[in-house]
């Protein structure tokens, strides 16, 4: 890949990912193997004027060594001075930009039950945090390709090859080319999602009904003081960043404890480095009560169970089957893209911003109104050429929203 699409990749992410401010900090979460582009980055905030830049490497195998040799109660422990460099970052609010590059195999072979035993003591510590600098700091992900990924998703070429390959989707998925002005096609891009989600808004669904082929048949209830939203978000002080790139999804949090029938994968899900596939989830009452899967059953029933609010769902995401990174006929194996090629599912943390008028409301009180509240969030992926949706009215009405994987000709 050359260096000035490389370059015009970093300024992207810089100025419509996180749209940094003037003396903001800059944190960025980067493979040790993406060097290259972190520093991209970097050098990009520094001239849009970020004060400081902290790159923090990751490293898979590193992660994957650490689950296998340490204990439960050492992988598990945050330690003080992380407690402290979260208290920082809440208190000066930097932008934060994840680089991902993993691996979707990563962390096979790895004990399940030790990982999501670490993983869940850790979430709760972080999540206090989380919450308070909700809605008050930019944040994007974003993906670099890596050899191992690569060939995952291009298994009959050249690591080389494959590599090129994945570069060239991912460019074009992010609106990046040759001769283009991206921050034009993102602008216009956030355009037409508001468009279409303003239609939606306009309906005042009660409840949508999901119904496919592959044998999906599920209804869930919507929050009546609840949102539709897609593309970039705004923060409590007026600031515009796009938290996802790419992004082709409508959105909203649906009602927790209003859900009923069975869904079924379309696509595998790259979870804590492991690949769940074809399975299947049964809700009730508005919970999770079984699932099945052909692989990696194990670590989807850990997934429901990590706390209260991870059976139940905190995103109902619409995207045609149709859509730009669909048409590419290509499987990520990461939910980043994949979850923009389809209708997708989230269970776990709902968004306290899809309330109208969020910021005068507590937390508390937006979960009251039927926000979700999880230490999770995992999207999974549920559309395809035969899925209908059904918007229903208050009064009954059945309008329908998708007709064999895309949009009806009202929300065109």
């Amino acid at each position: 890949m050359t260096k000035s699409i490389l370059r015009k990749y970093a300024k992207l992410i810089v100025q419509m990912g996180v749209n940094i401010k003037k003396g903001q900090g800059a944190v960025i979460l980067a493979d040790t193997a993406q060097s290259e582009i972190a520093l991209m980055v970097a050098e990009e905030a520094y001239r849009a004027g970020a004060k400081w830049v902290d790159i923090r490497w990751t490293n898979q195998d590193l992660d994957k060594m650490r689950y296998k040799k340490e204990s439960v109660k050492v992988l598990s422990a945050t330690q003080e001075w992380e407690k402290a460099r979260m208290q920082y970052e809440l208190d000066e609010l930097p932008v934060r930009i994840w680089i991902d590059s993993d691996d979707p195999d990563g962390l096979k072979g790895v004990n399940v039950e030790k990982m999501q035993k670490a993983n869940l003591a850790r979430m709760k510590v972080r999540k206090p945090y989380r919450d308070a600098m909700e809605n008050k700091y930019q944040w994007t992900i974003v993906a670099v390709p890596s050899a191992k990924w690569a060939k995952k998703v291009f298994p009959n070429d050249r690591t080389s090859v494959a590599v090129k390959k994945l570069w060239d989707a991912i460019l074009q998925t992010v609106r990046v080319s040759k001769d283009n002005d991206p921050v034009e096609a993102w602008k216009a891009h956030n355009a037409s999602l508001k468009a279409r989600y303003e239609k939606l808004n306009a309906c005042h669904f009660e409840s949508l009904h999901y119904f496919s082929e592959n044998g999906t048949d599920f209804t869930c209830g919507l929050i009546p003081d609840a949102q539709w939203m897609g593309g970039g978000e705004t923060l409590l002080d007026g600031t515009f960043f796009n938290p996802n790139m790419p992004t082709e999804e409508i959105f909203t949090s649906p009602m927790k404890g209003k859900a009923e029938g069975t869904v079924v994968s379309t696509m595998p899900l790259s979870y804590q480095g492991n690949l769940i596939e074809n399975f299947s989830i049964t809700f009730k009452d508005g919970r999770a009560v079984s699932c099945k899967a052909e692989k990696n059953q194990e670590l989807l029933e850990h997934m429901i169970a990590m706390d209260e609010g991870a059976a139940q769902i905190g995103e109902l995401a619409l995207i045609p089957n149709d859509s730009p990174i669909s048409n590419l006929g290509i499987l990520f194996y990461n939910t980043l893209f994949d979850e923009n090629a389809s209708c997708h599912i989230a269970l776990g943390l709902g968004f306290p911003n899809v309330i109208k008028d969020y910021d005068k409301y507590t937390l508390d009180e937006i979960h009251d109104k039927g926000v979700n509240d999880s230490v999770i969030h995992v999207d999974f992926m549920v559309g395809d050429a035969t899925m209908n949706i059904d918007g229903i009215t208050p009064d009954g009405e059945v309008i329908p929203v998708f007709r064999n994987g895309s949009w009806t000709e009202k929300f065109m």
